[in-house]
């Protein structure tokens, strides 16, 4: 299978190192309801990123309706509210607000077009999706943030 460059999502440790302890958490069955907002997909990246556990997290966005995809599309970075703060925290994290839709639908494309086996679609609710979902996406941006490391010549040279 070809490798095709992650269109979304901004490369950088921070972010593939979240996606990947997302992933060990609910491989080692950290709890997962897709509809609660501390314990969805993007509630698993604001654990690992935030160190909040999913009962604090839902209590930052009972404040709003919604999503987290609504939120982010929602987001002023002016206001105080709580569930908008944990938003930035994922927009400092290198994602944008169509990144957290398909991380929480499960949707991008090229992360479904890199998964091991093929393209296929996922379940957005069903916790083995979710891992394969964070894992591919997180190889994808390792490989795209390896691409721009520059090598000196040099140095390739005296390894050979």
């Amino acid at each position: 299978m070809a490798y095709k460059p992650l269109a979304v999502g901004h490369p950088n440790i921070h972010l593939i190192e979240a996606l990947r302890q997302a992933a060990k958490n609910l491989r080692d069955d950290a709890d997962y309801a897709w509809g609660h907002h501390g314990s969805c997909n993007c509630g698993h990246i604001l654990q690992v990123i935030t160190h909040l556990n999913k009962k604090e997290i839902l209590e930052h966005a009972q404040n709003v309706h919604g999503e987290w995809s609504e939120i982010a599309e929602d987001y002023c970075g002016i206001t105080n509210a709580p569930a908008y703060l944990l938003v930035s925290k994922l927009e400092k994290l290198g994602l944008t607000p169509t990144d957290i839709h398909n991380l929480e639908y499960l949707e991008d494309r090229i992360v479904l077009e890199n998964l091991p086996g093929g393209f296929r679609w996922l379940k957005k609710n069903l916790r083995e999706d979710v891992l394969i979902y964070f894992e591919t996406m997180a190889n994808i941006l390792e490989k795209d943030l390896l691409k721009k490391i520059p090598i000196p010549k040099a140095a390739i040279l005296e390894e050979v």
